[in-house]
């Protein structure tokens, strides 16, 4: 009877040691695929990681000239009464687009706004200096014009001889013109090639300095424009772009970062 229970123990604990077997087998083989998986995949992101690999920032830049001008000027009158004020600017704004006329402006260059009203008050006081009140005092009214022109040299003579205007007693404020390209997404386009391309020429230049080969593309940034009046410098640049409206000569600048796998 005691030699049968000893055939049965041991019986019992053969598996429990196979058992352990198998699972340490197992665990190593577990180990081995995932040092494995982790290797080739350190492999791959040193190959196409975007942080490695070739990368290089092209630039481009272009002179252009404005092709549209934009002038605005503003005038004011008043009067004791808003009858008498309308009565005020009707007139001033007749004047004005006349003389506007006459220096070449066409009609349809020309646009007047909505006249804006604003009531004008007066403070009283008394004899020792303190206020007593503040009461009505007649009407302020305003009213603006914007001249829209390819014909830039007329407008800017325009803009800046405003002297008869003023000689006929017409109150009228007149504004820096502003420039504009209708070109402008043509030349955005043009130079976005041409940036591409001096960054792939940079990355070439690495290639053949480094010995290396240049792999699949990884990634390509394009930064932001930089519209500067011309001759102005990169002093003019803005982080998140410039765009200036006060100079008939520009400058627009991009650039284009490329990255590429090495190999």
């Amino acid at each position: 009877m005691e030699d049968e229970r000893k055939d049965k123990r041991s019986a019992a604990v053969l598996p429990k040691g196979v058992s352990g077997i198998l699972v340490a087998v197992i665990a190593a083989v577990a180990a081995v695929v995932c040092v494995t998986i982790m290797t080739k995949g350190l492999v791959s992101y040193k190959t196409y990681g975007g942080g490695d690999g070739l990368t290089a920032t092209g630039s481009a830049s272009c002179d252009f000239e404005s092709d549209l001008i934009v002038w605005r000027g503003s005038f004011s009158a008043y009067g004791a009464t808003t009858k008498e004020a309308y009565e005020v600017i009707k007139n001033d704004a007749e004047v004005v687009r006349e003389y506007l006329l006459n220096s070449g402006v066409a009609e349809e260059e020309l646009v007047f706004s909505s006249v804006d009203i604003s009531q004008r008050y007066r403070t009283e006081y008394d004899e020792s200096g303190n206020y007593v009140r503040d009461y009505p005092d007649g009407y302020d009214l305003y009213q603006s014009l914007t001249v829209t022109s390819n014909d830039i040299d007329k407008v800017e003579v325009v803009s800046r001889d405003i002297t008869k205007l003023i000689e006929s007693g017409i109150e009228f404020a007149s504004y820096s013109p502003e420039y504009y390209c209708t070109t402008l997404d043509e030349v955005k386009l043009d130079l976005i090639e041409k940036a591409t391309d001096n960054a792939r020429q940079r990355i070439d230049i690495l290639v053949e300095g480094t010995g290396c080969r240049r792999g699949q593309l990884l990634t390509a940034n394009l930064g932001v424009f930089q519209i500067t009046a011309t001759n102005s410098g990169s002093g003019e640049y803005s982080y998140d772009g410039a765009f200036d409206t006060k100079s008939r000569y520009k400058t627009a600048t991009v650039t284009v970062r490329l990255n590429y796998a090495s190999e």
